[in-house]
């Protein structure tokens, strides 16, 4: 995960309304720090949501060698299944 800005927790208090009205249209992350160190996150619901489907992917094992295969195939330049062909 990229973090686009750091706040420290101080400043974070008083603009956090802003953050939060600020935070879909930007789609920042920003990670809040205390004395200088990376603490906590906030980032949109849709980051979030996001982030939690990746690491639901890559959890799944049957999923990622499906994956895995795919690239390969790709990367050996071979055809590729049109979606019609298998319907």
């Amino acid at each position: 995960m990229q973090i686009d800005s750091y706040i420290a927790v101080t400043k974070a208090k008083v603009k956090l309304l802003d953050m939060i009205r600020n935070i879909d249209d930007r789609d920042d992350t920003i990670a809040i720090t205390k004395n200088g160190i990376p603490k906590a996150v906030i980032m949109s619901i849709e980051q979030s949501e996001a982030m939690c489907e990746t690491m639901a992917i890559m959890a799944d094992d049957d999923m990622m060698k499906q994956m895995r295969a795919s690239i390969k195939d790709m990367q050996e330049k071979k055809p590729l299944v049109d979606l019609e062909d298998i319907l």
